[in-house]
């Protein structure tokens, strides 16, 4: 058995209806850099970088808890985005000018970072958290 990890790369795979309005969200006002992009008579594709990609599993009462701390109530789907930024009150403000629905503002956790949720094109849920320091 090698030592290489099996998976070399976490993909999400978003469907939109406005394929452009969701580009120019997520590559111009997001900040997600192109990788590469495809375009044929089946339709378009494009491949944003996201930084360093994990997968986190939870539970539905850690999910519910989640939920409560960053919104008060619990709201997500089984599938919800968390992108790490360096200003979450900055990003979201930016996200919300761009037409982001603010679902709550940013909020201190307990695990100490500093959350907000956003309902963003694609009919994704996105946290956005910068980590706080002590």
């Amino acid at each position: 058995m090698s030592d290489e990890p099996a998976v070399r790369e976490l993909r999400l795979v978003v469907t939109v209806d406005d394929y452009d309005a969701a580009l120019h969200f997520y590559r111009d006002v997001l900040g997600l850099p192109e990788r590469a992009a495809f375009a044929s008579e089946d339709g378009r594709v494009t491949i944003l970088e996201a930084g360093r990609a994990t997968l986190e599993l939870t539970d539905p009462n850690h999910a519910a808890f989640i939920d409560e701390v960053e919104v008060g109530r619990r709201v997500a789907g089984h599938v919800r985005v968390a992108f790490q930024v360096d200003d979450s009150v900055a990003v979201t403000a930016k996200l919300a000018a761009a037409g982001a629905e603010v679902i709550a503002e940013p909020t201190r956790t307990p695990w100490n970072s500093l959350n907000s949720r956003l309902a963003a094109p694609g009919a994704v849920q996105l946290t956005l958290f910068t980590e706080l320091d002590g």
